[in-house]
């Protein structure tokens, strides 16, 4: 056969004419009454085990679950994703430059009472750290280094803030540690937040 006449015996059009032309086949009436009656048997053999609902049951979770796990799997992952994106940013932080909202259930260290104030020699910035006693722990001149080279101005500063009063700071009603900025002039205490 040439590759021309294989090409026109395979054309949609003179196949389907072919396929026409054949004579029409019928299964024989036994056969057919034979399947229905096959058919029937294994319904009711079916309905009278328990096998109905084990099948129903495998059908609906491959027929329904497979093809939504994959959808829901992907929505609850990009939920929490979009959701921590959200979260992590406004989660409040507790750090050295926080703008709280004063409420009642945390409260700053403050001055209950100032020890005698002498000569500071000018105006110096100092961070005191208090326990939760109230006592002075630590203290670091922010401002007015000068401070530190004359030693009468130091250890008159020092007296001072050993022998100031303080609040200590206060979470859920428990006093804690804090830190607070006091500004000494040369007669008088400031306290800056």
């Amino acid at each position: 056969m040439t590759r021309e006449r294989k090409k026109a015996l395979l054309d949609d059009e003179v196949l389907g004419r072919a396929l026409r032309s054949l004579p029409r086949r019928f299964p024989p009436l036994s056969v057919s009454s034979s399947l229905r009656v096959l058919a029937s048997r294994e319904r009711t053999r079916i309905a009278n085990s328990g096998i109905a609902v084990a099948d129903r049951l495998s059908l609906f979770a491959n027929n329904l679950m497979r093809p939504l796990a994959l959808p829901f799997a992907g929505g609850v992952f990009s939920a929490v994703v979009l959701f921590s994106m959200w979260l992590v940013p406004t989660y409040p932080v507790r750090g050295a430059n926080t703008f709280d909202v004063p409420t009642m259930l945390t409260t700053e260290a403050t001055v209950k009472r100032t020890g005698p104030i002498g000569s500071s020699g000018g105006e110096v910035i100092v961070d005191v750290m208090i326990d939760g006693q109230g006592r002075m722990v630590d203290y670091t001149i922010v401002s007015g280094h000068s401070v530190l080279d004359n030693e009468a101005l130091r250890r008159n500063i020092e007296n001072i803030l050993i022998l100031t009063e303080f609040t200590p700071a206060t979470q859920f009603g428990q006093p804690m540690s804090g830190k607070m900025r006091l500004q000494l002039g040369s007669s008088h205490i400031d306290v800056k937040g």
